[in-house]
C-alpha cells in the first residue's frame, strides 16, 4: 500500500480550499494512495469544528501514536543539536519514515532539519509549485 503523510499545515490548506493541496489529495486517491495523518496532527488541527473538517478527515487514514513512533520521534529530537522543533514535527517524520512517504507540510524548513535522521522521507511544501 502506497501512502503519503499530511501534517497540520496540509490539513489547514485543505480546509482553506487551497487548490494545490486538493489536487494532491485527489491525485493520491486516483493512484490508490492512502493519505495518512498522525493522530497528534488531528489533535493540533481540530480546534474548532467547521463543516469541511468532517469530509477532510473522512478522506484520510488517521494513524495512532504508538510507543514505537513516540520513541523514534524522541530519538530524532535528541540527535538534532539546538532543536527548536516540536514533538509533532518529529512524530510526522517518524511516521512517514516507516513507509518512505512524501510529507506535505507548511513547515518544510523545520522538517528538513529532521531529514538527517529520516533520510528516506521527501518533504514538499504545501505552498511550493513542485
Amino acid at each position: 500500500m502506497k501512502t503519503l503523510t499530511l501534517d497540520t499545515g496540509a490539513l489547514i490548506a485543505l480546509e482553506q480550499k487551497r487548490l494545490r493541496m486538493w489536487k494532491v489529495l485527489h491525485r493520491a486517491h486516483e493512484l490508490a494512495m492512502v493519505p495518512v495523518v498522525p493522530a497528534n496532527v488531528v489533535a493540533e488541527w481540530w480546534r474548532h469544528r467547521s463543516g469541511i473538517r468532517e469530509p477532510i478527515l473522512a478522506s484520510v487514514s488517521v494513524e495512532p501514536l504508538t510507543e514505537m513512533l513516540a520513541r523514534l520521534a524522541g530519538e530524532a529530537l535528541a540527535k538534532i543539536k539546538f532543536a527548536t522543533l516540536n514533538v509533532d514535527a518529529a512524530i510526522v517524520m517518524a511516521s512517514a519514515s516507516q513507509r518512505g512517504d512524501v510529507v506535505y507540510t507548511s513547515r518544510a524548513k523545520d522538517l528538513a532539519k529532521l531529514q538527517a535522521v529520516f533520510p528516506g522521507v521527501r518533504i514538499i511544501s504545501v505552498f511550493s509549485s513542485r
